[in-house]
């Protein structure tokens, strides 16, 4: 016997080991079948479960188990990224805590060996996490990016670039964090919005040069005054000792005769040239922008186009350099070797001082820091590894161009073809200890020599050559962008690589199309002659419910874990699904968490239903046997869910397989079904007693294993305990067959059913419409009924009595005296409703509350018809709003036609 009610805490465990040890997750093997593969985005080593890993892992669990189940031998690749810096920064932390050597006292191969006893004691957590959300992924298979194939894989790719020409060292501006002293990307690179001012700061014109500069006072008047300096404005102006330019529109009347002319760097003294750059916008501040190329990507490309040399005026920690740098920048001693900020400060002083301050002005600027070491990032020239990013993205744009991978959402490829048209280097060296060290060796001239080792090496620079390795590592994201095919064994041609390589499905979010997404793209087609992916699923972001992005710091942030705690893996499962509208955010509310926990206990108690009337799993089952109307449409409903369910699925509209699957279960099944087959259940018709038996549970085992992609625990639970032993022998649900779209329907049953639920529904309806106490029963007629329908009503009169709660029945040619009456398809249905309420009451409580949704609908009309709020607010709160009014309109014209109804009792 079925217990009281589902327990995920028991459940759960029990049977994701149960999947486990028996194989469930592996490849079937067939290799006669169609392969079907996935690479899980590999979580960082350090990383916790959060809302954006349990969307993203049940999608991808959904299509693993339901292409599983289709028969397809299918692989679910698992594995962590090794996280450079954030690992380097846990285990440096943990150092720090317990009193010991930092990393550069350390050393670096014992620091590197303290970080790998900690990956292998507390690393990967995120698996054990993974695992209670159900992810059936082959875990006898799961890879790191730095195991030992991975590694090799790293290594090859980048000698073999190399030797290309496509990896190459070069000097250039990269985004550096202080703290950390490394390069960062810009994914690692948080930007916010901080309180800040711009300086507005004189530069004074060398050689007397003068001009005639334009002036406008508050109401619009323009005076001309003789000028003999420019002024610019930064919200750095420590960078000033590092200008080797200003820029001015080459269109700005204002400063025509400038160009070409030179003006004197304050502080430093240098004469810097006057450049016609469209860059400078005339319409912002003075229309003059200060030139520092090495510290600022647009300046950079600036001074690129006019030939400057660009001047160093930070070291790596972010403090004034000191020697033959600050010599040729002419920086004054007294600010050499001060940290930036003191140095801005001094800088400020020497400028007010001189009389160049014009002013200061304080506004909110957008100010970049380091994700993880929280300091503020400084655009910096140093010597770093590149990738040939262009050359490499042209076939890559071209595969998605011509539909070999295709995004889903299609709009997503804009994105893609956008961020491929204007990529830059790509900057694949860390300052860092942790990860794949760059294979490349310097002799003491400094010669570089690649090599897959250091064997190689020497034996490229020659016999006592003596050689270092570089001390850089490789960014993450190299080795991620091979993770498709370096995870099946490549450079080796394994049978995995021939078997699961290309993979048939990426689901990923928005944020990592450049990062990983196209850079995955570029090494497979470079390496391997093929797309990685068939398909790119893009999913949405997970909001809290208001629809704001969650974080720790605003209080808002959910924890997964906690809700599968509190409801259990499948109910969490289940909104993530439900919630994944195509190009729609997911705003999540613990209430709908704990609804479709509801859902999933609607099923449990469907299923204890069909145990207490020996409705149990039937075996062998031929829907076409089936004769009565209501087994019929059941069987026509589940077709039709089953075609539904399975084109959500293939099409990435998870929501409306979703949709249709609760819909199905809560609705068609649970409050419809099991309810109008109680009388053949309790009646004496042994022949229709048993084929309904046979049906219903047909339809509940069909709809166990439509749900299963969706809800693994409860509906493997059920699958067991609906039939103990089945498992054993027929095999786990998750291992079944697909349920097949039969096309079984019977127009005649169905149309009869629908009559027959419409009825109960608009009854219930009007009942409670016109406030008929719930208890009360209430005569019914059909007036001037066809044959057809007073057959109906003579065939289910027995389930309209009790689901309508209806006195008597029965067919009349007029409406019968105190009477209210509906439409029920071409029957009119009179209830006699004129004893049981106060029409009075009832008509005032009918007006006022059409009057409220009369004020809703204007209101909510109103809103909608304001150009401004559709194009600003989120597409999913407008829709939202056109579905309230259209809800609100049908309730408001059925309320109106209730009260139009009452008028007619006296």
């Amino acid at each position: 016997m079925l217990d009281q009610r589902f327990d995920p805490a028991d459940a759960e465990p029990r049977l994701y080991k149960a999947w486990e040890e028996a194989g469930c997750f592996h490849p079937s093997g067939d290799t006669s079948a169609q392969a079907y593969s996935i690479v899980i985005p590999p979580p960082n080593v350090t990383g916790v479960l959060h809302m954006g890993h349990a969307l993203n892992n049940t999608l991808q669990d959904l299509l693993v188990r339901f292409e599983r189940m289709r028969g397809k031998n299918v692989l679910w690749q698992p594995g962590t990224d090794h996280a450079g810096i954030a690992t380097q920064m846990v285990v440096e932390r943990q150092l720090a805590k317990e009193g010991n050597l930092d990393r550069r006292s350390m050393g670096r191969e014992a620091f590197l060996k303290r970080v790998w006893a900690w990956k292998e004691e507390s690393g990967g957590a995120i698996t054990g996490q993974l695992k209670r959300l159900g992810a059936s992924c082959d875990w006898s298979r799961e890879r790191f990016t730095m195991d030992e194939g991975l590694s090799k894989a790293v290594t090859k790719v980048f000698v073999d670039l190399h030797a290309k020409g496509l990896i190459y060292r070069d000097k250039r501006l990269v985004n550096w964090d202080p703290h950390f002293q490394t390069a960062i990307s810009d994914l690692e690179v948080e930007t916010k919005e901080v309180a800040g001012h711009y300086w507005h700061l004189r530069y004074p014109l060398a050689d007397g040069v003068t001009y005639d500069h334009p002036v406008k006072d508050e109401d619009g008047n323009v005076t001309h005054e003789t000028r003999d300096y420019i002024v610019v404005a930064t919200s750095r102006p420590e960078t000033m000792l590092g200008d080797t330019g200003v820029a001015v529109h080459p269109e700005d009347e204002r400063y025509a005769s400038l160009v070409g002319k030179f003006v004197e760097l304050p502080i430093v003294g240098r004469r810097i040239p006057i450049v016609a750059d469209e860059y400078a916008n005339p319409e912002k501040g003075s229309g003059a922008v200060k030139i520092t190329p090495a510290h600022d990507f647009n300046d950079f490309e600036v001074g690129k186009r006019a030939g400057h040399t660009p001047l160093n005026i930070l070291t790596a920690v972010a403090a004034i350099v000191n020697g033959a740098e600050a010599d040729a920048a002419g920086i004054p001693a007294e600010l050499r070797g001060l940290d930036r900020f003191a140095a801005r400060a001094k800088v400020v002083e020497a400028f007010e001082a001189a009389g160049l301050l014009e002013r200061i002005e304080d506004l909110k600027i957008e100010q970049p820091f380091g994700d993880r070491s929280g300091v503020v990032i400084e655009p910096w020239m140093t010597d770093q590894w590149y990738v040939d990013a262009a050359t490499l993205a042209k076939p890559a744009r071209a595969a998605v161009e011509d539909g070999r991978t295709r995004f889903v959402p299609e709009n997503w490829s804009k994105t893609y073809y956008n961020w491929m048209d204007n990529i830059q280097p790509w900057c694949v060296s860390r300052q860092l200890w942790w990860g794949h060290r760059i294979p490349a060796w310097y002799d003491e001239a400094g010669n570089v020599y690649v090599a897959s080792t250091e064997k190689e090496a020497r034996a490229k620079a020659g016999k006592g050559v003596n050689l270092r390795q570089d001390e850089d590592v490789l960014d993450t994201w190299f080795s991620s962008a091979l993770w498709p095919f370096s995870t099946q064994g490549w450079p080796e041609n394994t049978e995995a690589l021939k078997t699961f390589y290309p993979t048939s499905t990426l689901v990923t979010a928005f944020d990592i199309i450049f990062f990983w997404v196209a850079r995955m793209m570029m090494m497979g087609l470079e390496f391997t002659g093929e797309a990685p992916f068939k398909d790119v699923y893009i999913h949405a972001l997970v909001l809290d419910e208001k629809g704001q992005k969650m974080s720790k710091s605003k209080g808002n942030a959910m924890d997964p874990l906690e809700l599968v705690d509190e409801f259990g893996a499948d109910a969490l499962r289940f909104t993530m699904a439900a919630m994944a509208a195509q190009g729609r955010n997911i705003r999540l509310s613990k209430q709908r968490v704990e609804g479709y926990r509801n859902f999933s206990t609607k099923l449990w108690n469907a299923a204890r239903f069909a145990e207490m009337n020996e409705c149990g799993a039937p075996g062998e089952f031929d829907p076409c046997s089936a004769e009565r109307p209501i087994n019929q449409w059941i069987l026509s409903e589940l077709a039709d869910c089953v075609s539904d369910v399975t084109k959500g699925i293939e099409e990435y509209r998870f929501n409306e397989a979703a949709g249709a699957l609760y819909k199905f279960i809560w609705n068609t099944l649970c409050d419809w079904y099991l309810e109008l087959i109680k009388p053949l259940l309790m009646g004496m018709d042994d022949a229709a007693k048993s084929e309904t038996r046979a049906v219903c549970g047909h339809v509940i085992d069909e709809a166990l294993k439509l749900l299963h992609p969706f809800m693994p625990f409860v509906t493997e639970e059920l699958w067991e305990r609906r039939a103990p032993g089945r498992s054993e022998e027929q095999g786990f649900l998750m291992l079944q067959s697909w349920p097949e779209i039969t096309g079984f329907g019977n127009a005649a049953a169905t149309e009869e059913i629908e009559w027959l639920i419409e009825m109960i529904s608009e009854i219930r309806s009007l009942r409670n419409d016109l406030g008929v106490p719930a208890g009360a029963k209430v005569p019914m007629t059909l007036v001037n009924p066809s044959e057809v329908d007073a057959q109906r009503l003579e065939r289910h009169d027995e389930v309209l009595r009790r689901m309508a709660r209806l006195d008597d029945t029965g067919a009349a040619a007029t409406l019968p005296p105190g009477a209210v009456s509906t439409l029920v398809g071409s029957s009119v249905v009179a209830l006699r409703i004129a004893d049981l309420i106060d029409i009075g009451e009832a008509q005032k409580r009918l007006d006022k509350e059409v009057a409220q949704l009369e004020k809703d609908i204007v209101s909510t009309e109103k809103k909608l018809a304001n150009a401004d709020f559709v194009a600003r607010a989120p597409e999913e709160i407008v829709e939202e709003n056109r579905d309230r009014v259209k809800d609100w309109s049908a309730r408001r014209d059925k309320l109106k036609a209730a009260r139009t109804s009452l008028a007619g009792i006296s």
